[in-house]
């Protein structure tokens, strides 16, 4: 199966020239583009929260996914590594128009996928290390990490309803029918209890 992706950024841009482009090369290869996806999202986004995602699920050994440029499928070169690394893994092949870009079973691509696997992991890497590093500086000039003492999402949701909830619980009233009064959910309305009231409330 041959499939042509089409991506553009906003509206305003058109789907139809990425179209023309795929159509005149896939006459010129001799080929028939067998489906089509197009969206308008933006290259930052995640593939898997795009229509790309499932387009790449769906992909069979031997098919081949044609686009207008290396971009369409991403903004970043780690994004852009991680698709193609995807269908390499699938014995997928991808080719690019205006890149003039070929993914295929050759030993070049497979050395070139290699090589993207290989920059992905040392970035990953180095990222975690410089995190590391960056908490560990952090922690040797006393700066506490993490959240300050009751900035928890449910301290400072419920904060100052303290007699509303107190008033509600001494008439009997659920903390599910209080929580939904109080548009939380109900299992932060526990947490602030807790919190607030480890004793049972008189």
């Amino acid at each position: 199966m041959i499939y042509g992706y089409i991506r553009v950024s906003t509206d305003k841009q058109t789907v139809e020239n990425q179209r023309f482009e795929i159509l005149a090369f896939a006459e010129r290869e001799n080929l028939k583009v067998d489906g089509w996806v197009e969206e308008t999202v933006s290259g930052t986004k995640d593939p898997a929260k795009r229509k790309l995602g499932p387009l790449l699920d769906g992909l069979h050994p031997d098919d081949l996914l044609i686009c207008a440029e290396l971009s369409r499928l991403g903004r970043s070169l780690f994004m852009i590594l991680d698709v193609l690394n995807q269908c390499m893994k699938k014995n997928v092949r991808v080719w690019t128009i205006k890149d003039n870009y070929r993914l295929g079973d050759d030993i070049s691509s497979k050395v070139l996928a290699f090589a993207f696997g290989l920059s992905a992991e040392i970035e990953r890497n180095l990222i975690s290390q410089r995190t590391k590093e960056a908490l560990a500086r952090k922690r040797a000039e006393g700066i506490v990490l993490g959240r300050p003492k009751g900035s928890h999402n449910a301290t400072v949701k419920l904060s100052g309803q303290e007699n509303r909830i107190r008033r509600r619980l001494q008439r009997g009233l659920s903390q599910r029918r209080i929580a939904k009064h109080l548009r939380v959910d109900r299992a932060t309305l526990a947490k602030f209890l807790r919190e607030r009231y480890p004793y049972p409330i008189p």
